[in-house]
């Protein structure tokens, strides 16, 4: 679901930004993952004017891309 994914998302882009030390990776993961979700639903309810468009397609419009730039990435290393 939309949370799970988010929460599949959400510590590889924090690691991303700040590095691997486990004491604040935990923090600051449930922080990007809330901003994440937050930002979603807000582009969701924003994108088109009049419909609301669900949360769950928003994560996987920008979850996906994020995941193949992971895959490839390892992939290359």
């Amino acid at each position: 679901g939309t949370i799970g994914f988010i929460g599949l998302v959400a510590p590889h882009i924090t690691r991303m930004a700040i590095g691997t030390d486990h004491r604040t990776l935990i923090l600051a993961s449930g922080l990007v993952g809330a901003a994440l979700l937050l930002g979603a639903d807000c582009l969701a309810r924003v994108l088109i004017p009049g419909a609301i468009i669900p949360v769950g397609i928003m994560t996987a419009f920008l979850g996906i891309p994020f995941f193949l730039y992971l895959f490839m990435r390892r992939r290359d290393a």
